[in-house]
């Protein structure tokens, strides 16, 4: 049985209806689209930077160099007499001053040595007759023994000459005369030999009075002393030890002074002309990060070294409140009389990424980005020495901002 036309009216104006819902419908959500595209492809929005510009600057060069510090003095102390130790007075880390005693050997032994030489002495100053207080004999002549035997000659003489004029006379025989002439010439040959025997006495005092000088040097050598002011850096004696100073002397204590310290650095050669002595030099160790201690070159290597081409600089450094220790390794910054004009920008306009340094370059209101290769750096300010011109302006962005900066934003100038 065939529909009735009524009923199919309506079912073509249901699907009409259905087709008018579905097209209106795919339209809203088409429209929807195309204004989210729009919205997402404006403009970006441009950042608010500061500006630094490329600067030309007269700057005194400097040399970069590293190297090691080292005490000023450093010496092993070692005894310079054969003994047991009686007292160790110091250990590691004390300040000592010059000719503080830092060990005692027991100086019984030495006493005695001393004691011993004095009596030579004393016994040959009283065979040449030196009183008490008296320093030395200046005329042999005067000694007592040399006076008898100038007498006994003056009297053998006197005699002979008397016998000898008699003799010519005829009163006395020539046998006296011959005994006499005798006793002359035995007496003065026993003056001859008065005056040398003095002579050697004088010697043997001169002999005694160095034995004895000895014998107490050796005496005070039984202290072991400072040879400088300076920290004690190694102890290696104990209380009854016994101590050597024979070819292989023991030794005892390590000192070392540390104010000033050297700093020894490396230098290379080409800048050999740019340094002298005298001038300052800044240097920073890790143990202090932040920090730097001033000191002054005070001595140069005259040659290089052909295997790293450098020459060593030594340079003195205040080390008053003994903050620094011998074998830090250092950095040094060396002011040396070298004037370049070079270009400098501010530390902070820079970037660093895998070994590349870049800055953005202000071209209108974009961004350039543009590879530098830099110098020396000194406090906030870097070298350049390729990548830039002088008077380009460079975008410094706000802290935090840094990696917002890149090729082609679009930018607007804070105002200063």
């Amino acid at each position: 049985m065939a529909p009735h036309p009524v009923c199919r009216l309506r079912k073509v104006s249901a699907t009409v209806w259905l087709t008018l819902v579905i097209s209106l419908f795919a339209g809203s959500c088409g429209n929807t689209r195309k204004v989210t595209a729009a919205g997402s492809s404006g403009e970006d929005k441009a950042l608010t930077v500061s500006i630094a510009t490329v600067e030309s600057r007269q700057v005194n060069r400097t040399v970069e160099a590293v190297g090691s510090l080292f005490a000023f003095d450093e010496v092993t102390v070692s005894p310079e007499v054969d003994g047991r130790a009686e007292k160790v007075l110091v250990d590691v880390g004390d300040h000592v001053i010059k000719g503080q005693v830092l060990a005692q050997i027991l100086p019984l032994e030495y006493e005695l040595a001393v004691s011993q030489a004095q009596a030579l002495l004393d016994q040959a100053r009283a065979k040449l007759g030196l009183a008490e207080g008296q320093e030395e004999l200046k005329d042999p002549a005067q000694a007592a023994s040399v006076k008898k035997a100038a007498a006994d000659l003056a009297n053998a003489e006197q005699k002979f000459r008397r016998t000898g004029e008699l003799t010519q006379q005829g009163v006395v025989p020539k046998q006296t005369y011959d005994e006499d002439e005798a006793n002359y010439n035995a007496a003065k040959a026993a003056y001859d030999l008065a005056l040398q025997d003095v002579t050697n006495m004088q010697a043997v005092v001169k002999q005694d009075e160095a034995a004895l000088d000895l014998a107490r040097k050796k005496l005070r050598d039984t202290s072991l002393r400072a040879p400088f002011d300076g920290f004690i850096k190694e102890r290696d004696v104990t209380v009854g030890q016994y101590l050597k100073a024979a070819t292989t002397p023991t030794p005892a204590f390590g000192i070392v002074n540390i104010d000033p310290m050297r700093a020894r650095l490396k230098v290379p050669e080409k800048m050999a002309a740019w340094v002298s002595v005298g001038q300052p030099t800044e240097v920073t160790v890790e143990a202090f990060p932040g920090r730097t201690f001033s000191g002054k070159i005070w001595r140069i290597n005259p040659s290089v070294d052909p295997t790293t081409r450098t020459f060593d600089v030594e340079g003195l450094v205040e080390n008053h409140e003994r903050l620094l220790k011998a074998g830090f390794f250092t950095k040094s910054s060396l002011l040396t009389s070298k004037v370049e004009r070079v270009l400098v920008i501010p530390r902070r306009s820079m970037t660093y990424a895998y070994g590349i340094y870049k800055v953005y370059i202000v071209n209108g209101n974009k961004l350039k980005e543009t590879e530098i290769k830099i110098g020396d750096q000194s406090g906030e300010d870097v070298e350049i020495l390729e990548g830039v011109k002088e008077g380009d302006r460079l975008a410094l962005a706000a802290e935090g901002q840094e990696l917002a900066l890149k090729d082609g934003l679009s930018i607007k100038v804070a105002k200063q």
